[in-house]
């Protein structure tokens, strides 16, 4: 009990400055130096966290603004998929990266990150130390685009809706891009988030086509719950005015949640985590985003 004490007044200051950006390199930090001595649950509570703070952003979002912008930039998802899928596996051949490891490398940065590699990983055959490198590099991804991309956003000038669709096109899992969008603003994470929805959709015709490939199946894909009540929160909110008060108490609530969680998150960043990596796949996932993030950052650019 004693040695957990600590970790709620680092929080506590955390959550006071409300900056997510910081919680997350002390995470970092703390991790890294001290093999994180005092917590053994952050990884659940830091994922719990984010996930309801997810869909407290549903709260703001009118349902026909969320369909207005799924429908909007449902064909530059559908090109950034087919395209970022196909540059991955043949990448993944080129630096001679072992088949498995790079269709789920492929996989996790074209559609949803952690959840696309767990979601694939039974359906390939793949092992738990293939799984176990993708979900690692995909993660430190994230973790990079979390302290890089605000800086870019602002040096840019983007506006908000210009970053919460680069972000929802160039950053992985779910959980990162509301994240990453949040420290930029609201409207940027509204948007990224509702058009990250769209991305993760795609991971039905992946396993399926997956499936039939290597001829079997892992059963039917499941949706993550919290995007179902996201999505619920949204109709919610559009059809039913709320207090003032609540609604104020809930965008406080989703930014103490998104300072706990990205806490959580960096403190998941370990010296094992490190030392697990091979230069292939590094050199794969790390090249394949070096192609596809200038990318759709010139392709938002132009168009939005």
């Amino acid at each position: 009990m004693l040695k957990k004490i600590p970790i709620f007044g680092v929080l506590g200051v955390l959550i006071w400055l409300g900056n997510p950006a910081v919680a997350f390199l002390l995470g970092v930090g703390i991790s890294v130096a001290w093999a994180q001595p005092w917590f053994s649950d952050t990884g659940r509570f830091g994922t719990y966290s984010l996930q309801t703070a997810i869909v407290l952003l549903g709260r703001k979002l009118d349902a026909s603004q969320m369909i207005k912008i799924t429908y909007d930039y449902s064909l530059m998802v559908a090109c950034y998929v087919v395209l970022t899928l196909t540059l991955g596996i043949l990448l993944g051949r080129f630096v001679n990266n072992s088949k498995k490891t790079g269709y789920l490398i492929s996989a996790g940065t074209s559609i949803c990150g952690g959840t696309a590699v767990a979601a694939l990983s039974p359906v390939i055959g793949a092992k738990a130390e293939e799984t176990g490198i993708a979900l690692t590099l995909i993660f430190l991804l994230n973790a990079t685009a979390l302290i890089a991309f605000p800086y870019i956003g602002s040096a840019l000038e983007m506006t908000q809706e210009q970053f919460g669709v680069w972000v929802a096109l160039a950053v992985h899992d779910t959980s990162s891009v509301v994240a990453t969008s949040a420290i930029y603003g609201e409207e940027a994470a509204k948007i990224a988030t509702t058009v990250k929805l769209g991305r993760t959709l795609w991971l039905i015709p992946l396993i399926m086509m997956f499936s039939v490939f290597q001829g079997n199946s892992a059963g039917p894909v499941r949706i993550p719950f919290f995007v179902i009540f996201f999505i619920v929160a949204a109709v919610f909110s559009s059809t039913i005015a709320l207090p003032e008060i609540i609604l104020e108490t809930a965008s406080v609530l989703t930014t103490t949640l998104l300072v706990i969680a990205l806490f959580c998150i960096g403190s998941g960043i370990s010296r094992q985590t490190l030392r697990n990596l091979k230069g292939t796949a590094v050199l794969h996932t790390i090249g394949l985003w070096m192609l596809v993030m200038p990318l759709t950052l010139f392709m938002v650019l132009r168009l939005i």
